[in-house]
Parts: C-alpha cells; sequence; structure tokens
C-alpha cells in the first residue's frame, strides 16, 4: 500500500474568512503531500510496514527498526496528523452531546477550555500542534513538537490545532493568536464527538 494524501472533503475555499483559500491549497497540496512522499520513501525498503496505517506505525515507535524511526516520527506524523487535521474543520458547527459534557466536566465549562487550550497552542514554541487527548479515559489538554502524534504517549486525539507557520502565516503572519481564536469557528464538533465515541 502507498500513503496518499486524503482528498479535502470540502472546497479550499470553505472555510473563509476563518483560513483562507490559499493556505488550504498550499497547506494541503505540497506540505501534507511532502510528508506522505517522504513517509512512502522511508517505508521503500521495509515491506512489512507498507501496508499498515501511519496511525498504527505511530502507537509503537520502539518497534519500528531505527533506520527509519525519526522518519517515521517525522512524516508517518505529519501525514497522520493532518489527515485527523482536514477532517475535523466545518464551519458553523455547535459544540452540543457528549463532547460539551466532557468539557464542561473536565474544564469547568467551555470558555475555560478554550481559553487552556489556546494558551496551550499560543505557547508550543516554533512549530507544532495542540490537542485535546482522550487518556485513559479522561480527557486532557497537551501540546507536542514539530509533527510528533498524541498516538506516541498512548493518548488519542479528539481535537487539535495545527501551528506550524505554514498554517496560518498567509492570513495572519505572526499573529498566532488571532488564528487560533479563527479556528473555533471551524471545529467541525459533530466530527469531534465522533472522536470521542471512538477513544472510549
Amino acid at each position: 500500500m502507498t500513503h496518499e494524501v486524503p482528498k479535502l472533503p470540502y472546497a479550499y475555499n470553505a472555510l473563509e474568512p476563518y483560513i483562507d483559500e490559499k493556505t488550504m491549497m498550499i497547506h494541503h497540496d505540497k506540505h501534507h503531500a511532502a510528508y506522505v512522499a517522504k513517509l512512502n520513501a522511508a517505508l521503500e525498503k521495509h515491506s512489512n510496514l507498507q501496508n499498515r496505517p501511519a496511525e498504527d506505525l505511530l502507537k509503537d515507535l520502539s518497534a519500528i527498526p531505527e533506520d527509519i524511526r525519526t522518519a517515521i516520527k517525522n512524516h508517518g506524523g505529519g501525514h497522520a496528523n493532518h489527515s485527523f487535521f482536514w477532517a475535523l474543520l466545518k464551519k458553523d458547527v455547535k459544540c452540543s452531546g457528549e463532547i460539551e459534557k466532557a468539557i464542561t466536566k473536565t474544564f469547568g465549562g467551555f470558555d475555560k477550555f478554550k481559553e487552556q487550550f489556546s494558551a496551550a497552542a499560543a505557547n508550543q514554541f516554533g512549530s507544532g500542534w495542540a490537542w485535546l487527548v482522550a487518556n485513559k479515559g479522561k480527557l486532557e489538554i497537551i501540546s507536542t513538537p514539530n509533527q510528533d502524534s498524541p498516538l506516541s504517549q498512548g493518548k488519542t486525539p479528539i481535537v487539535g490545532i495545527d501551528v506550524w507557520e505554514h498554517a496560518y502565516y498567509l492570513k495572519y503572519q505572526n499573529r498566532r493568536p488571532e488564528y487560533i481564536e479563527a479556528f473555533f469557528n471551524v471545529i467541525n464538533w459533530d466530527k469531534v464527538n465522533e472522536n470521542l465515541k471512538k477513544a472510549k
């Protein structure tokens, strides 16, 4: 199996004005495609691993041959993280259902969750991600550097925001907090509820 960039489930301009069309095109068609190409190249000599989803490879990096472990972490992580991210985005979906209850129970309300999640994203030094994850049945907020995946820590991503500059720089330049604020307008909470259900 050759890994492939998943098609976006919406048009490149579907997230305007929050995430602009040009950013989506470059981010999806160039950045994500580069991770996939490098992941496939890393797996060329390891036919026994080629049919496994990137997510499976990331769950136990210690089992990955040492000569490709860093490539799997970086490029497999880039592929898995972005595949997760595209599916998470949709405008005008209200936070409701099980995820709303779980957020209220864990963080004391949506506003407190938003504040903590935004801080994790804003304070991630350099490139990386902020995540809402399920960890042994409990929700927590974490950040990871580069393309490191929560899966490698035994945690299941529920929501994730890409804070690499390529995710926002064309529109927001150095105003990362503004991009993070905009992100909250394009979270598909129906998908988040699905993610939560799967994590359970």
